[in-house]
């Protein structure tokens, strides 16, 4: 069902790949409330996925661009705020990368050149699209700027690598730019920490359907589905959350406050002999 919560609306999406990504569904959404918006990822990206089927599904326009690349960036906003129609009012981070964790390198011994590489992709774009945004007054007041993020920023999470770190960093941006951006132009900027998700590129991992099944027997309502996610979003991109900003907003089901579940106490006593 639809609510018009997004009716008027522009928008920019980063990092939509393929129709499992959480991008793509948070852009379905979207349009569904009626945003018009501009699609972004890198080219090499974009020749793996399927971006230009989602611009066609959503009436919109995909266009290329490196979100490590200020001078991509900003020929990005220009050419959005050209094509829609005026200033941008709310603002997707879906990128992420760890070549470490793709090529098995474990925490202990990083590649530190992939490192900065990590950090750069997953975190440091982030503080470039929104300082590029605030010097060209790319965004109307109360805008809202959305990264997705992950429990592992807190938590230490096996295999998680150094993409925990990059989520650290992600989230700290959203507090220290959201303070200056908020102060400068009631611009609201958020992490949403969603539960693990199965997507094409993480849908082999075993590790992360033994994660998926702990989270959900360690959480109350389940884990938290990429629809479910699209449509948490897509409330905080709307005139609804005006003065939400600078929040890391769990959206795991109640995994993150729970400390021990029945269900999992129930598993260890099956797994393990456990006597006084």
């Amino acid at each position: 069902m639809a609510y018009n919560l997004l009716q008027g609306k522009r928008g920019i999406i980063f990092g939509v790949l393929n129709s499992d990504s959480l991008a793509w569904k948070i852009a379905e959404r979207a349009r569904e409330e009626g945003a018009t918006f501009i699609l972004t990822n890198t080219r090499f990206a974009a020749r793996l996925g399927e971006t230009e089927k989602l611009a066609e599904k959503c009436n919109s326009r995909f266009i290329p661009a490196d979100a490590t690349d200020v001078s991509d960036i900003e020929g990005l906003f220009k050419s959005s705020m050209q094509i829609l129609g005026g200033k941008i009012d709310f603002i997707l981070h879906s990128i992420a990368m760890s070549a470490n964790a793709r090529k098995g390198r474990p925490y202990d011994d990083l590649n530190y050149e992939y490192f900065k590489k990590t950090l750069d992709v997953s975190a440091m774009s982030f503080h470039k699209v929104i300082q590029t945004a605030r010097k060209l007054d790319a965004m109307n007041e109360y805008g809202s700027i959305v990264a997705l993020s992950y429990i592992a920023a807190q938590r230490t999470t096996a295999e998680y690598n150094d993409m925990a770190d990059a989520k650290a960093l992600l989230e700290s941006i959203a507090r220290s730019f959201g303070f200056v951006y908020g102060k400068d132009k009631k611009v609201r900027i958020n992490t949403i920490s969603q539960s693990p998700t199965i997507t094409k590129a993480t849908s082999g991992l075993k590790s992360l359907r033994l994660l998926m099944e702990y989270t959900k027997r360690m959480s109350p309502l389940g884990n938290a589905t990429a629809d479910e996610c699209a449509d948490y979003c897509i409330t905080l991109f709307s005139d609804l959350t005006r003065k939400v900003t600078m929040q890391n907003l769990y959206h795991d089901g109640g995994f993150s406050s729970v400390g021990l579940s029945d269900k999992v106490m129930e598993a260890i006593d099956k797994c393990f002999d456990v006597r006084e």
